[in-house]
């Protein structure tokens, strides 16, 4: 077996060195400060189109949940009035969905365990209000909104069966 060597060792010496593969990867590994910040700019701009996009949808998912829970207790009521041939009174309010009322006027067909198995709040923590001005057809039963007090626009609005 015979080995070849360079003719010389200048020739060894002479030739041009070429930078391994793992040079030029370490050379080009990285991003400048302009790459960097273009970067950080457009998730800037993404961030403030779709945060307040994503802010509103607790907001709005309470108003839907307060409309449910209304659109629930006024079936409620329609029963009770099927059976008992009246609204709750006012004094007896939406309590009279879960237990029997022992006040005039009393019920002479209240379904037995109730209408509803418990009052809910609305999603802001307060009880449901509930309005019988006495006539056979109209009640009201509502939520104060956010801002808990009548009236109100946006996320503080009073959110009604009449809606």
């Amino acid at each position: 077996m015979q080995c070849e060597y360079p003719a010389s060792v200048e020739a060894v010496e002479t030739a041009p060195a070429q930078p391994s593969r793992a040079r030029r990867l370490r050379k080009q590994s990285g991003f400048t400060l302009i790459e960097v910040m273009v970067v950080i700019a457009i998730l800037g701009i993404l961030a403030a189109l779709i945060v307040p996009k994503i802010m509103s949808r607790p907001d709005e998912a309470r108003r839907v949940a307060a409309r449910q829970d209304i659109a629930t207790i006024t079936q409620a009521l329609k029963l009770y009035r099927l059976d008992n041939g009246r609204y709750p009174s006012q004094d007896q309010g939406l309590q009279a969905l879960v237990k029997k009322p022992d006040t005039d006027p009393v019920p002479n067909n209240w379904k037995e365990g109730g209408y509803l198995e418990r009052l809910p709040n609305d999603p802001w923590g307060t009880p449901y209000q509930y309005l019988n001005p006495g006539a056979h057809d109209e009640i009201d039963v509502f939520s104060y909104g956010a801002d808990r007090k009548p009236g109100g626009e946006g996320n503080d609005a009073d959110i009604g069966s009449w809606q």
